[in-house]
Parts: C-alpha cells; structure tokens; sequence
C-alpha cells in the first residue's frame, strides 16, 4: 500500500483539488520532489504550498500516521526536514525531534485508482488484466513503449555477453561460443546447453577440430547421452571409445546430470541434434564473431548457421535407428532465433565496446528485417490488439511480458501508469 501511495505521489496523480491538511489548511504540490531509494524521508526537496506559506523540504508517506512513531522517525533528526506526512489513515498527530508538529494530509485520490490498480496486480487468474483497455491507448504512446522495451530487452542481453566477455578475459570467440550453445537449447533446453558448452572450453575442442567425432565426443559424453545410448550401435560405440579416452588423457570430471528435456518434444527439436549443430560450427569455424559482425544482411547472417549436418546426424534424430530420409538441422524461424539471440545482441555488444555506432545501427535493424516470432506470447498481446509485424517488435512483448506483466510491475509499465493515471484524475 505504501509503495502505492509513493507512486502516487510521485506521479501527481492525487486530485488537486481535494488536498487538504488535516487541520484544513489547502494543500498545493508545485514540486513532488525526488524518491528517496535510501534510508531517510521518502522525497527530497519537494516544494509544496501549505495554506499561504511555501516550503522546500521532505515529504514522508505512511499509510498510518501512528507508523511515523513505529518507524522510531520522532527521535530521528533525519526527518526534522520533512515538511509534510501524507497518510492514508490519520490516527495521530506526529512532531519533529523538537516537539514541532509537522502539517499532515490524507492522500485524496479516486476510488477508482485503487480498484483498478488492484484488478492489474492482483488478478493472477488472468494473463493480461490490461487487455480490455488497451485499444484505448494512442498508437503513438503504444509505438513509443515498446520501442524503448526492445532497446531496453537488446542492452540487456549485449549487457549479458559483456559480463561473460570478463569471464572469459576478453575472449569473443569463447564468449560467442557460450551464447551459441544456449540460444540452440531454444528455451526448453537452454541451461543444459550453456553448462555444457561452459564445461568444455572452446580452445580445447579446436585443438581437435579436425575431427568432427572428437568433438561430438567430447560433447555427447560429457552430455551424459553416450551412457543411455544403444551400445550395439557402432556409431555409438566409437563416441564412446573416444570419449573414454580424452577423459582419461585430459582427466575430464563427468558432468551433474543436465537435465535434458525431451518429453512432448518433435524429434526435429532432439537436443542430439544441436549438439551436433554446435560440435559442427565449433569444428568448421575458428572465427565466427567476425563473420557475425561483417555479415550484412539477413540472408548473409543466416548463411552462418546454416551448417548442414553430414554422416550419422544427416539421418539421425538421436542415437538408434536412421531416419527415411535426411532432415535440415534447422527450420528457417529456428535460424532466425539465433540471429535474434546470438547474432543481435554480439553485433550489439562488440559496437558498445570499440565505439562502433554504425554495427549498433545494424543489430537494430536486423531486428526490424527479421519477421516477427510466432509464440504464446505474441499471440496473448495479438489478442488484446498489439499486433508484431517483426522480431523488433516480438522481442518488445516478449520482454514487456517477462519483466513487467508476469511480475506485476503495473506501476513501472507505461501502459500500466498511463490507464492508472486515467483512473486516479476521475
């Protein structure tokens, strides 16, 4: 409740002409002053206008007035610079370390507010309480929202690779590779991919990187799927004596499991089949952050993924019996996924990092030249009249979804400050 009168607060949204202290003197808010996120009053340096007097002070919200002498703020010269205490409850009258009582004011603000603020944040059986609403919104303050959530979802994720770049101290390749193996375990099997790779440093596998079974042996037996594999499969069998060997040689500590996911899954989606994807772009590759950042264009970018899958995995979903016939390793929306994962926030981070203005330019607009992505959540703000014509737009919903709407962080979502405000000035 407190946090919601700070929002309040802070945002004007009270009815001006209702605010009164409670000894009836009228209250005038020229300045809400600046949220305190420490310890100390609430706002600083608020200017407000007490009957014919202005002052510049703090302002201190409570939603009891008794809490100021719960919160011990009555021997604390901290709050001696409060000038006004809004409560939403008046049930004492509160004074400075020096005895002087400090003007106090209900919070005035439409009932309104308060049930539609609750109907947002409180309803968790529905997915998005703000569906009937938002066609009311203009396009324009829709457009600038979720411009700024696709900058805001891009940095963050550049913010990532940053992060993993002083692990890796400066390594773009290692780096690059990481987020690779991630971005290809596509959601259901992300964190088991990312350990793996994280397991198994890039330099090492390019020492072997003229074998491909070398490779997807190392992966596939720190992987954990050679010991469940059928072992009457030759194929199999070979993996599993070169990864015997490298372990022994290289004294290779067997993984945790992973936890692979698999259940419900098309066998197209088979994590065998990524791994063999990644073992394969590791191994015919040495320099793939270069060509992501030289790449122009879509189809050029796409190109670099494209790895088509040769011998036991041209035919195979995973280890046993072969496939009729052979199979591309990725769909032309999977590939696209990685340009969106990989390809965007790598060409984001490294033009950050050298200044470079121009490859920034360019990772925005791939997102813009890529089409949208077709998920539950586009679908629910498809649903509700957002419609996503490209991945620049999907990647706005998908973290407005994530990060505001699943949390019910209402009050910091424009869309959700601008119906609130609607309501409050009713």
């Amino acid at each position: 409740m407190e946090r919601l009168m700070q929002y309040v607060w802070q945002h004007r949204l009270l009815v001006q002409t209702d605010l009164v202290t409670v000894d009836g003197r009228r209250v005038s808010v020229i300045d809400p002053g600046r949220l305190n996120t420490d310890a100390g009053p609430d706002f600083f340096n608020a200017k407000v206008k007490i009957g014919d007097n202005l002052w510049v002070g703090d302002v201190e919200i409570h939603v009891r007035a008794s809490d100021w002498h719960r919160h011990r703020h009555d021997g604390d010269r901290a709050y001696d610079s409060v000038v006004l205490h809004v409560v939403d409850k008046d049930d004492t009258q509160i004074c400075r370390s020096n005895g002087e009582v400090i003007p106090q004011m209900r919070m005035a603000c439409s009932p309104e507010f308060h049930c539609r603020y609750h109907e947002l944040v409180d309803r968790a059986d529905i997915d998005l309480p703000c569906a009937r609403e938002i066609p009311e919104l203009s396009s324009l303050h829709l457009t600038d929202w979720l411009t700024s959530l696709a900058y805001e979802r891009l940095y963050a994720k550049a913010g990532h690779i940053e992060d993993l770049l002083k692990q890796y101290a400066g390594d773009w390749e290692q780096t690059c590779y990481v987020i690779l193996a991630r971005a290809l375990g596509f959601s259901t099997n992300s964190e088991p991919m990312e350990r793996l790779a994280m397991s198994l440093p890039l330099h090492f596998l390019r020492k072997h990187s003229d074998s491909d079974v070398a490779i997807e042996a190392l992966m596939f037996g720190q992987g954990g799927f050679l010991e469940k594999a059928p072992k009457d499969d030759p194929y199999v069998a070979t993996l599993d004596r070169e990864h015997r060997f490298f372990a022994h040689k290289f004294s290779l500590k067997p993984l945790q499991p992973l936890g692979w996911k698999m259940a419900r899954m098309r066998p197209h989606n088979f994590p065998h089949r990524r791994i063999a994807l990644l073992a394969r772009l590791v191994a015919s590759d040495s320099r793939l952050v270069s060509r992501i950042i030289k790449s122009e264009g879509v189809d050029a970018l796409r190109g670099i993924f494209n790895e088509p899958l040769t011998g036991y995995w041209a035919t195979h979903f995973t280890f046993g019996p072969a496939s009729e016939r052979s199979y591309e390793c990725l769909s032309r929306s999977s590939t696209d996924i990685l340009l969106i994962n990989v390809a965007a926030p790598l060409m984001m981070a490294y033009g950050t990092l050298h200044g470079d203005e121009e490859l920034c330019s360019r990772a925005v607009d791939l997102l813009h030249d890529l089409p949208s992505e077709n998920n539950s959540i586009v679908t629910l703000f498809g649903s509700a009249g957002i419609g996503s014509k490209d991945a620049f737009t999907s990647q706005a919903l998908i973290h407005l979804r994530r990060n505001y709407c699943q949390p019910r962080k209402c009050l910091y979502c424009r869309l959700g400050h601008r119906l609130l405000a609607a309501k409050a000035r009713r």
